[in-house]
C-alpha cells in the first residue's frame, strides 16, 4: 500500500461527509459557536485514539496473539457492517440511541471519526508494514485533517448540499466502504490459506 492509498482508504473509511448529519443531530441543542469547539475537541480525541492504535498497535496485537489475517477479517466485517447501514440506513441512524445532553468523547470522537474499521486498519498497516510508520502517520494526519475541515465546515457544507445531497454522499460512501470491506476480507482470507 502506498502513500496515497493509505491517505485515502482512511479518509474513506473515517467518513467525514456521511459524519455531517450524525454530527448535526449530536450539536443540534449546543450553539454556534459551542458547536466548533465541541467538533475540534472530539477531532482531537479522536486523533489521539487513532495515533495509539497506530503506535500500539502491533504490541497490543501481539500481547493479545492476534494474527494480521484475524483482524484484516475482523475488520473486514465491522467495516461492512457499518458499510450496510449506511447503504441500508436503520431508525436512529448508523450509531443508534442517541445520548441527551453535548456529547462527550462518544459517540462523535469514538466511534464515529476514530472507528473500529479505522484502527483495525491502521493496525494492519503497521503490523505489514512497521518499517514505515513515519508513512502511516502522514497519511493518518492527512485523512484527520480533511476530515476536520470537512466537518468543522459541516453546518454550510448540510445547507449546500441540502438533505438528499447528504443522503446521496452516505450511501456512495456506503458502497465505496463495501468494497473495501470485500476486498479486507479477500485478503485476510487469501493470506490465513497461504
Amino acid at each position: 500500500m502506498d502513500l496515497t492509498t493509505a491517505f485515502l482508504t482512511l479518509l474513506f473509511v473515517m467518513d467525514p461527509l456521511g459524519n455531517i448529519p450524525v454530527f448535526l443531530s449530536a450539536l443540534k441543542h449546543v450553539s454556534r459557536r459551542r458547536q466548533l469547539y465541541v467538533i475540534m475537541r472530539e477531532l482531537v480525541f479522536a486523533l489521539i485514539v487513532l495515533l495509539a492504535f497506530l503506535y500500539g498497535g502491533r504490541f497490543l496485537l501481539a500481547w493479545l496473539g492476534l494474527t494480521q489475517e484475524a483482524i484484516r477479517i475482523a475488520g473486514a466485517i465491522i467495516l461492512f457492517l457499518i458499510a450496510i447501514r449506511m447503504v441500508f440506513p436503520i431508525e436512529g441512524g448508523i450509531m443508534g440511541e442517541r445520548l441527551e445532553g453535548e456529547p462527550f468523547f462518544v459517540p462523535l470522537a469514538v466511534p464515529l471519526v476514530a472507528g473500529p474499521s479505522t484502527m483495525a486498519i491502521l493496525m494492519l498497516m503497521t503490523n505489514s508494514e512497521g518499517q514505515r510508520l513515519m508513512d502511516w502517520t502522514i497519511a493518518l494526519l492527512g485523512a484527520w485533517g480533511v476530515s476536520a475541515a470537512i466537518l468543522l465546515a459541516s453546518a454550510p457544507l448540510a445547507k449546500l448540499l441540502g438533505n438528499r445531497g447528504l443522503i446521496a454522499v452516505e450511501r456512495l460512501m456506503g458502497m465505496v466502504l463495501v468494497m473495501l470491506s470485500v476486498q479486507l476480507f479477500l485478503d485476510g482470507v487469501k493470506q490465513s490459506l497461504t
